[in-house]
């Protein structure tokens, strides 16, 4: 029987997409019994077309930093009666990953995350997918969309061209470059060796943005020996677009069933 006693569920958006992303896996872990929520990053509450329309001139989002975005979540985990489990994908998983180290977890889970500070993501895929982000030599008081051609590369690569489109026109919105760079500083840090609730790290073999291999070198820092649960599994076939996917559910589903055995 787990020991997980709670059934409040904190979902977490990744960047450069809506939290709407979250709606139908929020809609089937309640159908399964749970409390479940998908607050958006602060400035992104709406539908992706509104939110293309701020572009790039949506100061606001622009200056969001990645601590006050990690405070953020942080304010809402402490909001729940206990300690929620705590889901998140590509950037929300690396949140994830600083909330459970800083004990706002009840259990955590993480797809395709961003990785922690101390993991350098050497991998050519994540450079070519990501760098744009960071707008180097640009102003950081406009913000990042990323284009259609990266977006391919980056989120839906496999998909057919009309699956892409679809994808990038429900999904895909505006991005703050300094949240971005807050990955490359200790805003993204966790101490490895600290006792954590449970973790289960999950990754995609087609994914180009966010590789199965760097998020199995994420999950090769932490300590094995502190008592700690800890888990990591790769799906097969599932690119960074994992959260909708027409087989998201087999991916909930896994998430449910070792929710229920931990």
């Amino acid at each position: 029987m787990s020991t997980i006693t709670t059934r409040n569920v904190l979902f977490i958006t990744g960047a450069f997409v809506t939290h709407h992303s979250w709606d139908e896996w929020v809609a089937y872990f309640n159908s399964k019994g749970y409390n479940a929520i998908n607050p958006p990053w602060p400035h992104k509450d709406g539908y992706a077309g509104e939110l293309r329309s701020r572009q790039p001139n949506d100061i606001a989002l622009a200056t969001l930093t990645l601590s006050q975005l990690i405070d953020h979540y942080a304010s809402i985990a402490r909001s729940f009666p206990e300690k929620p489990i705590i889901i998140g994908h590509s950037l929300g998983g690396l949140i994830t990953q600083v909330l459970l180290n800083r004990g706002l977890a009840a259990a955590a889970v993480t797809l395709h995350s961003v990785p922690t500070l101390g993991v350098f993501p050497y991998e050519f895929s994540f450079l070519k997918a990501g760098w744009r982000s960071l707008g180097l030599f640009t102003s950081v008081k406009k913000t990042y969309l990323m284009s259609f051609k990266t977006w391919q590369y980056a989120f839906v690569n496999g998909m057919s061209l009309p699956e892409q489109q679809h994808a990038y026109d429900i999904s895909t919105i505006p991005e703050s470059k300094t949240v971005a760079r807050g990955g490359l500083t200790r805003a993204a840090a966790v101490d490895y060796n600290k006792p954590h609730a449970p973790y289960l790290m999950t990754s995609g073999s087609n994914d180009h943005i966010i590789p199965p291999h760097l998020n199995y070198r994420n999950y090769k820092r932490y300590k094995k020996d502190n008592g700690s649960i800890l888990e990591y599994k790769e799906f097969p076939g599932r690119n960074h677009y994992v959260v909708n996917l027409p087989v998201w559910k087999e991916n909930a589903d896994y998430v449910i069933d070792w929710l229920k055995r931990v």
